[in-house]
């Protein structure tokens, strides 16, 4: 969390301050745990110093490595998407003692379920309601992950009112609809039985290679050009964002941020080019992988749409680069 307020240009050690957490001590092995009351005012000062009420939502959207790596474990032990469900549902309990995880299928649909340790009734606290949203869109990403390819929900319950249902419907994919008690992601039943095809995860993993060499994010805060391009390619599985998603993500208009980044001389299809350049090459450098996978992987449905902007990157085409 704190990471993703340094790519929103929040001063880490400031949140921390407000927060009562010591940025220093949490960074060392043997920290002390953060409490609930520390947490809860990470997740409030994060907002206000963003302004941006949707901070958790965003925050949860910007988890898609996360999501991978969760993915990189139990693929190991799993042999269809309902399998490795089943098994990140038992693994719950390690993210928070807040709620657990259940799953329930019907003949055309299968569900997700968080199920509150506390019944908060319409009105749960400010930072569960976060937890909330990280987690189910978590799952999402995890699906992503799993079926190599952009799963919406036919139906997504929430327990409250959420503050932007357009926004909650560009997140999840689907719009939210209120239900007392309720903390629910429907899918269809097609998705459960579907195999997992293990040999595509290699590149999964080497995107997780990449992003880890990341310049450290609670460091010095950054240009706007260099955490976007940070933010983009940690969450370039499968395309990389759009102009519109990632000033939605960052809580401005596409238009403030187009113009922030000509500030500082470039384009945002400049920083969004650079990144997938910079990801293809890193993939075709890595090893014999089908170009069609490595196209798929960043966001190209067409072999030929990758192999033409390949050419206008490096001069050379994807078979010929490879060949070096």
């Amino acid at each position: 969390m704190i990471a993703y307020a340094v790519q929103r240009d929040i001063d880490a050690a400031q949140l921390c301050k407000l927060a009562g957490i010591d940025l220093p001590a949490l960074k060392k092995k043997t920290a002390t745990p953060v409490t609930a009351q520390q947490l809860q005012d990470l997740w409030l000062n994060a907002s206000r110093l963003s302004n941006d009420p949707l901070f958790g939502l965003h925050f949860a959207e910007s988890l898609q490595p996360a999501a991978l790596g969760i993915v990189g474990e139990i693929i190991q032990s799993s042999a269809t998407a309902g399998e490795a469900l089943t098994h990140a549902a038992a693994l719950t309990h390690l993210v928070t003692d807040q709620c657990r995880m259940e799953l329930t299928r019907t003949n055309k649909t299968f569900t997700v379920r968080l199920i509150p340790a506390t019944d908060y009734g319409a009105t749960p606290p400010y930072a569960f309601r976060q937890l909330i949203d990280l987690l189910l869109v978590m799952v999402i990403h995890e699906l992503d992950g799993l079926l190599l390819e952009k799963i919406a929900p036919s139906a997504v319950r929430l327990a409250y009112t959420v503050p932007d249902l357009p926004e909650y419907e560009r997140v999840f994919r689907c719009r939210p609809s209120k239900r007392a008690g309720e903390y629910v992601l429907v899918f269809d039943i097609k998705y459960w039985d579907e195999p997992l095809l293990t040999a595509n995860y290699e590149l999964q993993n080497l995107l997780l290679q990449k992003v880890s060499t990341l310049t450290n994010t609670t460091a010095q805060p950054q240009t706007l050009q260099l955490r976007i391009y940070n933010y983009l390619l940690a969450n370039s599985y499968l395309g990389v964002s759009s102009l519109d998603d990632m000033a939605a993500n960052f809580n401005i208009s596409p238009r403030s941020l187009q113009r922030k980044l000509k500030e500082e001389g470039v384009k945002y299809q400049d920083v969004a080019d650079a990144v997938r350049r910079s990801l293809a090459v890193y993939y075709i450098s890595s090893g014999n992988y089908p170009l069609k996978d490595i196209s798929y992987m960043l966001g190209y449905n067409e072999l030929s749409a990758f192999t033409r902007a390949f050419k206008r990157w490096t001069g050379s085409t994807p078979v010929s680069y490879q060949s070096l």
